[in-house]
């Protein structure tokens, strides 16, 4: 499992030109499932997303997390990140897990991470055609892989 995490003033997530999902300060989070991803790969996410330390504190270092500042989330799937670029110029997507396995999880994922910040998380839609507007704050841009640990 791949995220990309964004740290964002704001962002939102239209669909059929009706916006879905909005939020101020917080994290926009890209997510990407292969088909051996685990609920091992969910906790260890967003356990790292609720407590990593990059906001700013009170003296403008990175150094207070998500659940510090009692930011908003929007949680988009998006299977791109699982694109294999080793031959050829036409990206490969074989690895991203099928909707069958990668429905479940991406809901898990939002689930989990809602227990996480005790709060509510905003969504895209599946494998819908997003368009995905964000104010990147820094600009803080961070990728993490389930399976590397970094």
């Amino acid at each position: 499992m791949k995220i990309v995490i964004q740290r964002v003033s704001e962002a939102s997530v239209t669909i059929n030109e009706i916006k879905v999902a909005s939020i101020k300060k917080g994290l926009l989070i890209l997510l990407g499932i292969v088909d051996n991803d685990t609920h091992d790969d969910i906790d260890f996410l967003t356990r790292k997303v609720a407590n990593l330390r990059i906001f700013n504190d009170e003296n403008e270092v990175m150094n207070t997390s998500l659940l510090d500042i009692d930011g908003e989330v929007i949680v988009v799937s998006q299977f791109t990140l699982q694109a294999s670029t080793k031959k050829g110029n036409r990206p490969s997507y074989i690895k991203a897990a099928k909707p069958v396995i990668a429905i479940p999880l991406y809901e898990n994922f939002v689930q989990t991470l809602e227990k996480e910040l005790n709060k509510k998380v905003q969504t895209g839609e599946f494998g819908a055609d997003m368009k995905v507007a964000l104010i990147n704050d820094g600009p803080v841009t961070i990728s993490i892989d389930s399976k590397n640990k970094e």
